[in-house]
């Protein structure tokens, strides 16, 4: 048991240790940001987030102009 245990937090150890690799080696490290919304080639496309555009179906612009139907 004591030994799985060990085995397990060597593992989480090491896994942790090389996600935070580029961290810890480059100057100003970042995780990458993976976000629809903070990648500027989606904001280019026009292609959004589904909670923002959720949003955007459930408020409207009070800019909107109403349409009236003849």
């Amino acid at each position: 048991m004591v030994k799985t245990v060990i085995l397990c937090v060597i593992i989480v150890g090491v896994a942790v240790l090389l996600l935070s690799v580029r961290i810890l080696l480059k100057k100003n490290g970042r995780f990458v940001k993976t976000h629809v919304s903070q990648s500027k080639e989606m904001r280019k496309r026009g292609v959004t987030c589904v909670q923002s555009q959720d949003f955007a179906m459930r408020h409207p612009s009070r800019f909107a102009v109403n349409e009236v139907e003849s």
